[in-house]
């Protein structure tokens, strides 16, 4: 098939965009470089360097044509979406539906769309399935639900099928560690650089961790499966960061206590989300353990140094 990934220099994309390409695909980067690399770019991906909100994308879309647009391009950081909600609104909502007018006009059969847990703000309950209700507490929440509605709406109006899926937190080989990293890849820096990690809090706030091949798996089943529906990716799985550190500690060799300081407002206590619609409905199955996963990302980080 031919295929578009959007934030295909980036870090859970670019994964996506190798897998693809092992797998026969024909596929295309669209990437405006602001966090991505060119060094994660695969070598048989025709590159666009182009912003998702721009004219341009047009001139992308009669290029390579694409039957499937798999939409990873985004503004990620929490922060800055409080601290600039326009920009945050720009790329995630504007950006969305420029794609989703070419997706119409250039009759594209599929979107796979990457959304977050932080559509659903606090849960009510663990683990939180695709029924819970949507309390979004950031701009960067709002931001990345919302074109969720335009997606749907496209889907009824103009045919055009889809899949929505809403990640947990993702880890893994090319997360960079600086900005708005994950915590795990902050973790492992730190470690490695005999630096000391920090805590917000006490710890025992909780995780839902999946490594990255198992987002890259989950975008490959979406190619076939899950027709018009969303779903939670995840591991279905909570560890305490705590726990977390202490794991990385055993992986590592090492004996690193963290620093402990006052919690952020408005962080979530714990986080888990239900997966077994994804299970059931996307013949999708997650392959890494913490440990798996924590050990070939340190491995990865070790030899980047």
């Amino acid at each position: 098939m031919r295929i578009l990934v959007t934030g295909g220099a980036g870090f859970i994309a670019s994964n996506i965009v190798d897998a693809l390409i092992d797998e026969g695909h024909e596929v295309s980067v669209l990437d405006n470089l602001s966090t991505g690399k060119r060094a994660n770019i695969h070598p048989n991906a025709p590159f666009y360097l182009t912003d998702i909100t721009e004219r341009s994308v047009q001139m992308v879309f009669e290029q390579c044509r694409p039957e499937i647009v798999i939409h990873h391009a985004a503004q990620i950081d929490v922060q800055t979406s409080l601290h600039n909600p326009l920009l945050d609104a720009k790329v995630n909502i504007i950006g969305t539906i420029n794609l989703l007018e070419q997706c119409k006009s250039f009759g594209v059969k599929k979107i796979i769309y990457a959304s977050s847990a932080a559509v659903y703000g606090h849960p009510n309950y663990l683990g939180v399935d695709e029924k819970h209700a949507l309390q979004p507490i950031s701009f960067y929440g709002i931001s990345k639900h919302t074109p969720e509605h335009y997606i749907q709406a496209y889907g009824e109006l103009f045919g055009l099928d889809y899949t929505i899926l809403r990640y947990s937190n993702v880890y893994g080989i090319r997360q960079d560690p600086r900005g708005e990293g994950g915590v795990i890849s902050i973790f492992l820096n730190r470690l490695l650089h005999e630096e000391t990690p920090i805590i917000y809090g006490n710890g025992e706030n909780t995780r839902d961790f999946i490594y990255v091949k198992d987002i890259v798996s989950a975008n490959i089943a979406a190619l076939i499966y899950g027709s018009h529906s969303l779903y939670n990716i995840s591991c279905n799985q909570q560890i305490s960061l705590n726990n977390l550190l202490k794991q990385m500690n055993a992986i590592i060799g090492s004996n690193v206590t963290p620093q402990y300081v006052p919690a952020r407002q408005g962080d979530i206590l714990h986080s888990r989300l239900d997966n077994q619609k994804a299970l059931k409905q996307l013949q999708w199955l997650p392959q890494y353990s913490i440990e798996k996963g924590l050990t070939e990302t340190y491995h990865y980080y070790k030899a980047c140094l």
